[in-house]
């Protein structure tokens, strides 16, 4: 299968599959999206979704958020995991949101990779699906799946990210990474995988 053929067997499928993209992690905007992603890291969406709606009580903007202590937020986000780490930048990133953005959460990489906790992979989750700007968030899983695929030789995400952006119309970026993410979790888990039971691995991989 030449390559061109290929990208365009894998978009058709994911869309076959998954026509609807829901974001996973429950949000209602910009702020509640950016630490709801942040507290995904090393942790399940499914989990985040459980911890939010108590963290959302105690606070679900950066005015408030930046008034709580850091052990209350600690508290609460214990479940996810690395709390310390993750309830301290919460903490801060709410702090620089207020006193240096006007209380919203920047729209623009540099800004937001500038705040304490958030990435690029963060990042690029919050311009795409809070901004609606293309991105293509590549995580663990969507690394795994391409290089899976064939369609990337990259030893890292980052680069994995640059060689899908190539491959992928810019258009898409954004339902794309989210359908990937569906379809690993769905057909092509890491371990115990089938390659004959697979979709997209028993005609691409």
């Amino acid at each position: 299968m030449m390559q061109k053929e290929k990208i365009q067997f894998i978009i058709n499928t994911l869309e076959s599959l998954y026509p609807e993209t829901p974001i996973p992690l429950q949000h209602k905007d910009p702020y509640t999206l950016l630490v709801s992603v942040l507290l995904s890291a090393q942790c399940t969406d499914e989990r985040v979704n459980k911890v939010t709606p108590a963290l959302f009580v105690l606070a679900d903007n950066p005015y408030d958020m930046s008034s709580k202590k850091v052990s209350d937020i600690e508290n609460i986000i214990r479940p996810c995991g690395l709390a310390p780490r993750k309830s301290k930048a919460i903490s801060d990133l709410s702090a620089i949101i207020m006193n240096k953005h006007q209380g919203r959460v920047p729209a623009n990489f540099e800004d937001l990779e500038a705040l304490p906790g958030v990435g690029h992979k963060t990042a690029s989750v919050v311009m795409s699906q809070a901004f609606g700007v293309p991105a293509f968030p590549v995580d663990t899983h969507i690394h795994r799946l391409a290089q899976r695929w064939g369609l990337t030789s990259g030893k890292n995400v980052e680069q994995t990210e640059k060689d899908l952006k190539k491959l992928f119309p810019e258009a898409i970026w954004n339902k794309l990474h989210l359908q990937i993410i569906f379809f690993g979790r769905e057909y092509c888990p890491a371990r115990s995988h089938v390659k004959e039971n697979c979709p997209m691995c028993k005609i691409v991989g």
